[in-house]
């Protein structure tokens, strides 16, 4: 008579429901997690149409700059301070077009010398139009690697393109044209909408 002992161990069988235990658990948590993480994603219908995005700038302080993406790109929103804005009609004999003349590089409402509807809000694309790259936000005046006549805007680390707090491009710099506006408006005091045009507040 053969005896069977009951509480046998078998380390490799148990290994093997163990692996396989695992990767059944494994692939029911990505079936049920793929789905769920998909649907935070905007649809591709949304993404191509470049959905507005609302900001709310009430917490945006004097000098400070947000950063946004809208269609794929960073878009700048910067609360300028009153010095800031006193200073861009010096750089104006410096610049390639101070007075936004290009087309298509803002709509009609940012045509002005600040470039913008509400002179106190910048909005623009981060977007060096030379070739690309995205310039660094250098708000300071006067920096020892930049010159005493700097006063504040954007420096493209690239190809040394700059721009003035009002996103104007220099002269003497690789970019051709100012940075581009975006189309935007005020739903209210604290509410900016990118990416189309609105009442103006």
């Amino acid at each position: 008579m053969t005896t069977i002992a009951i509480n046998e161990f078998n380390p490799t069988r148990r290994r093997l429901l163990v692996a396989a235990t695992s990767v059944v658990g494994a692939a029911g948590v990505a079936a049920v997690a793929t789905p769920f993480l998909s649907s935070w994603q905007p649809s591709a219908r949304t993404l191509a149409a470049g959905a507005p995005v609302e900001i709310n700038i009430s917490k945006v302080e004097p000098g400070q700059l947000l950063r946004v993406i809208w269609r794929g790109k960073p878009v700048w929103v910067v609360n300028r301070t009153d010095e800031m804005l006193a200073n861009l009609p010096g750089n104006d004999a410096n610049l390639r077009d101070p007075s936004s003349e290009v087309v298509g590089q803002q709509p009609a409402y940012a045509q002005n010398a600040h470039r913008s509807i509400n002179p106190k809000y910048l909005v623009l694309v981060g977007i060096c139009t030379h070739l690309g790259c995205s310039p660094t936000y250098r708000p300071e005046v006067a920096p020892e690697d930049l010159g005493a006549e700097w006063k504040g805007g954007w420096y493209c680390p690239c190809h040394g393109s700059r721009f003035d707090l009002a996103g104007r491009v220099y002269k003497n710099v690789p970019a051709a044209t100012n940075l581009v506006v975006p189309p935007y408006y005020f739903k209210d005091d604290s509410t900016l909408l990118v990416g189309e045009d609105g009442k103006l507040a």
